[in-house]
């Protein structure tokens, strides 16, 4: 029987009302509206404190590739971090780690502030402090994303996505012309004491927020089998590796724009700070148009032909922004940019969050960051390169063209689909052996032997290989169908699990509603037993906890060796 009500972490948020497509929605629910204030507060600040770096590295003498690192520098940390970052999200208390992240931010923005105002502030030191805030947005990141669907119903994931994107670009707009601000007024240094300042109502919010106690019936995983557990998944979940592939083909291109802004409105454009401003305010006020039209295109188009369209525009916004020098020009194609930017990014994320389970969100989501992050970071260091070498022009436009072939590869990628439910079910197997094996027994076989009519064999061979993937993304390796050469209408199912605590775990904590369907199906073939003959067997040296007086330093018997020949006995002398 499928049963979903026993997930022992955090569940979704329930629906209470019908009108769960309108795209604000998610603002009605108390706490997704509190923090997302608190984050535009936050994103506020760090926009306004990314006006500041770039701005002061220039004043500081940096070139264009110096300025660019100030990107590579608040991104590259993500790149490094962000997979074991997500791996703790998944097993320790995701409201905590948010709460360590945010301090972390608001000390690393208060040091630059503070070097700034009395002049201590080199390239290599703003490079420094902003690689730690970066460290802190590499724990935030995956966290921020999986705790969406605590927040808000399942339903309402798509919008809270589009809202998210928009609460970034929003503060795009409003973030650099209160950074410029500050900057023509203070200096820098104001910018970077609004960013840490800015970090103190998400921490509010957070110490607040009265998130469920998380129940580890078998405790916390460790950090090591738990990232192994991460990279299972993603290699065995087809549909969300399409979304990886889409994000990375857009963001190796689509961060030429952001890299090499600041070097475009310093150079061939002659603004100042409040300029810069005004080009990233073009940027959030298409996000802001984005919002209000993504839903309507997104229901005639589906989230596959918004991402494909999106990507062809933003291609043209940057060809325009790198051949013209008519800022009117610029500003209306930054402002197609920022419409393109949010309607990929909030489809792409809100399909990687309804394509995960709970027990694998964070560690999943963190490769999205990965691929984000990573994508813009390698980006931004080739194309102020570019920039470097052949001008800015050729900078903008080779990155135009790489969007172009990145809209056409789409194409031929699985489309986007979130038709898996990965809510939490127990799975239609029977319960493990009592016996109380150590949690490090192992590895695990588990075979289970299936007796299929004849004319069943094709149909249940092809359900067998989507139900061996999904054996894999919850812990299973040299997972294999075997037909009996004797008998063909028996099959033994083989896989084998880590440890015995890994196994445990498939039974109670990682089976979802679509794998429990995948059974069935399979089940639905078999002749007339109701269920498969399932066996588990340790490996015979792992010595169980429960059995008393068994000699920990097992060994297999072992052969002795054979004894030399002997030497022929001397002959008789004649």
């Amino acid at each position: 029987m499928v049963d979903v009500s026993r997930d022992p972490r955090p569940t979704e948020a329930p629906s209470r009302r019908p009108d769960a497509g309108s795209a604000w929605a998610p603002l009605r629910r108390t706490w997704f509206r509190a923090l997302w204030i608190a984050q535009f507060v936050a994103n506020t600040g760090t926009w306004a404190q990314t006006v500041g770096a770039q701005w002061l590295m220039g004043d500081l003498g940096g070139t264009a590739l110096q300025i660019a690192l100030v990107q590579t520098a608040a991104t590259l940390p993500v790149f490094l971090l962000v997979v074991p970052a997500g791996a703790l999200g998944d097993i320790v208390d995701r409201r905590r780690l948010l709460l360590l992240s945010q301090t972390l931010m608001l000390l690393a923005a208060a040091g630059l502030a503070l070097l700034t105002a009395i002049r201590l502030t080199t390239p290599n030191r703003l490079l420094a402090l902003t690689a730690v805030l970066a460290v802190g947005q590499a724990v935030a990141a995956p966290c921020f994303q999986a705790v969406q669907p605590e927040l808000v119903p399942r339903e309402e994931l798509p919008q809270a996505a589009l809202l998210n994107g928009a609460n970034g670009n929003v503060a795009r707009a409003v973030g650099p012309a209160v950074g410029g601000l500050l900057i023509g007024v203070a200096g820098p240094a104001a910018a970077f004491a609004l960013n840490s300042a800015s970090f103190v109502g998400v921490l509010a919010v957070l110490y607040r927020w009265p998130r469920p106690a998380v129940e580890r019936p078998l405790g916390a995983e460790s950090i090591g089998p738990a990232m192994r557990a991460g990279v299972r998944y993603v290699r065995r979940a087809p549909a969300f590796g399409a979304v990886l592939v889409r994000s990375a083909l857009f963001m190796v291109f689509a961060s030429g724009l952001w890299a090499l802004l600041p070097a475009l409105a310093r150079g061939p454009l002659g603004l100042g700070p409040n300029g810069y401003g005004g080009l990233l305010a073009a940027v959030g006020l298409g996000a802001v148009l984005g919002t209000a039209v993504l839903p309507r295109l997104r229901a005639g188009r589906g989230s596959g032909g918004v991402v494909t369209v999106a990507t062809l525009l933003y291609a043209v916004a940057v060809a325009v922004v790198g051949l013209t020098l008519s800022r009117t020009a610029v500003v209306a194609a930054l402002v197609l940019a920022g419409l393109s930017w949010i309607a990929v990014q909030s489809t792409l994320g809100a399909a990687a969050q309804l394509l995960l389970p709970t027990w694998a969100r964070a560690r999943a989501l963190a490769y999205f960051q990965l691929v984000f992050m990573g994508g813009q970071a390698l980006g931004a260091l080739a194309w102020g390169a570019l920039a470097e070498a052949y001008g800015l022009a050729a900078a903008f436009l080779v990155p135009s063209g790489g969007l172009v072939l990145a809209a056409l590869l789409g194409l031929l990628l699985p489309p986007l689909r979130a038709a898996h439910d990965v809510r939490h079910s127990e799975l239609p197997w029977p319960h493990p052996p009592s016996q109380d094996w150590a949690p490090d027994a192992g590895p695990v076989l588990v075979t289970l032997q299936w007796r299929v009519p004849g004319t069943e064999v094709p149909e249940f061979l092809r359900v067998m290989r989507d139900l061996g993937r999904a054996r894999r993304r919850t812990g299973a390796a040299l997972w294999g169908v075997f037909q009996d050469a004797e008998d063909p209408e028996s099959f033994l199912e083989t896989f084998t699990v880590s440890t015995w605590h890994e196994h445990l775990r498939q039974h109670m904590e990682r089976g979802t509603v679509a794998d429990a369907a995948l059974e069935v199906r399979a089940r639905a073939h078999l002749a007339d037993e109701d269920a498969p003959v399932v066996r588990h067997l340790v490996w015979a040296y792992a010595v169980p906890a429960a059995l008393p007086d068994t000699e920990p330093d097992v060994v297999p018997d072992v052969p002795p060796e054979p004894a030399p020949p002997a030497a022929p006995a001397a002959a008789d002398p004649p």
